[in-house]
């Protein structure tokens, strides 16, 4: 695993304004979903202790465990999603001034483009982890703190969002069909279930506050 995480806040937005094209729209993305399930272990934390919450302290403490373990995951995914658009970069460079050079060019830049591919949908997995673990904190939370759990939602949700545009951007070049109608059945039941997490999790923390 890389530095990224070590840099400060203000060096990580400058390499993202930058214009090196990495880290790109999956990094961020994934940066972002880290900012929400920091939410989502910060309402854990304001409520596990809290006498008012003792009963439900075992499930809180349960989701502040997978939580962290998210923040984890989505820690290498900010670096493989770099990873491997970088490689893409480099495939993309490679010679094709014969016939033999352009055929192992393309099946390099195919192997590529998927690996950039499924990098993106490995983090909108884990978002839509995040966003399970995070409806359960929502109708559990310290009220005082239950916003959060709303801000936590939306901010997820957007980076599953976000993260899935690497999908489409990558999918009409891929030649492989199997592949791309399999990616995008699972792209369209993850933003669907998705939604639906984020519209649950809203509507409990708004009946809560």
């Amino acid at each position: 695993m890389g530095d990224f995480f070590n840099k400060s806040l203000r060096d990580v937005i400058n390499a993202c304004a930058s214009g090196a094209p990495t880290p790109g729209g999956g990094s961020v993305s994934a940066i972002v979903a880290c900012f929400g399930v920091a939410m989502t272990a910060m309402v854990c934390n304001l409520t596990v202790g809290k006498e008012k919450y003792m009963d439900v302290a075992p499930q809180v403490k349960g989701i502040l465990e997978k939580s962290q373990t998210l923040l984890e995951g989505l820690e290498k995914l900010v670096d493989a999603d770099m990873m491997v658009f970088n490689n893409f970069m480099d495939t993309y460079r490679l010679p094709r001034s014969t016939g033999e050079e352009k055929k192992a060019r393309e099946a390099a830049m195919q192997k590529a483009l998927k690996n950039a591919t499924d990098t993106p949908v490995e983090i909108a997995r884990v978002c839509l982890e995040a966003l399970q673990i995070n409806e359960e904190i929502a109708s559990l939370g310290n009220k005082m703190a239950i916003s959060d759990a709303g801000v936590a939602a939306v901010v997820i949700e957007a980076a599953l969002k976000s993260v899935l545009l690497n999908v489409d951007i990558n999918i009409p070049m891929i030649k492989d069909q199997g592949y791309m109608q399999k990616i995008l059945a699972e792209k369209e039941k993850i933003m669907l279930e998705a939604g639906k997490l984020k519209e649950r999790s809203v509507a409990v923390v708004r009946e809560r506050m």
